[in-house]
């Protein structure tokens, strides 16, 4: 099993491991800082430090079974047992932060006032794509939300996250916004919450506060037959580090 720091401190962009396997493109750590691509995010990139300085970048990694398995570009030198350092790419994790936390607050929206569920995604660190389970899709649909969104943006809102058992998830409204809801096996569900506007069951990195996403931007929508519309967003400006 991995210890995912990730889902206590989504801004940790450091940290000390053991490495517990070593496959012919991956390596498992008994702790880890990078989240794995998972529920539509693209996974962090960066770098794995040995004590003697040797540098192995990391390409991506995937959830397996309790275990998180770094993709390198290559894992010759690496043994289980050794000591590393791993860093992570904190830009390319920082922006997919900031349209995660959008997505979320868009994603409220549109259920809160079409009934539309979320049937798919996407997030990179340069744009997010929802599919919305929707027959109709209009302009004016799309200028309310987007303008509420950055309104809600504005407030300068905490992001909470915390765990709660399935049994207490499920008696929130819409805590589950994808059209197909989670397995029945997980009996703790990791909430996300931004006070009065959503709740959800989510297992990825946040921003704090909602002023951190900067402007939400509709870029555009795509119609692809009853119940199946998509749209794509991005956020603004195209770097914001948080404060210290």
């Amino acid at each position: 099993m991995t210890e995912e720091l990730y889902l206590e401190d989504h801004y940790l962009k450091e940290f000390d491991a053991t490495v517990v396997e070593v496959g012919e493109d991956y390596i498992v750590l008994d702790k880890t800082a990078f989240f794995p691509r998972a529920s539509g995010l693209e996974g962090d990139t960066g770098k794995i430090v040995t004590e003697d300085g040797k540098e192995y970048r990391v390409i991506g990694g995937k959830r397996v079974e309790g275990k998180v398995l770094h993709f390198l570009e290559t894992t010759e030198g690496l043994e289980p047992g050794m000591k590393v350092h791993g860093v992570i790419d904190w830009e390319n994790r920082y922006r997919q932060m900031r349209l995660h936390t959008a997505s979320h607050i868009v994603a409220s929206l549109f259920y809160q006032k079409y009934g539309a569920e979320i049937t798919g995604g996407h997030i990179t660190a340069e744009k997010a794509r929802d599919m919305l389970n929707v027959d109709q899709l209009t302009p004016e649909m799309i200028d309310e939300v987007f303008s509420e969104a950055n309104e809600i943006v504005k407030k300068e809102l905490p992001v909470k996250v915390y765990w709660l058992s399935r049994e207490e998830a499920l008696k929130i409204p819409g805590v589950v916004k994808l059209a197909a809801r989670m397995p029945p096996n997980i009996e703790r569900w990791r909430i996300v919450e931004i006070p009065g506007v959503d709740m959800q069951a989510d297992g990825g990195p946040h921003v704090a506060n909602t002023k951190e996403i900067g402007e939400i931007v509709f870029l555009k929508k795509e119609n692809k037959g009853k119940g199946k519309k998509t749209i794509h967003f991005t956020v603004k400006p195209q770097l914001l580090f948080p404060e210290p």
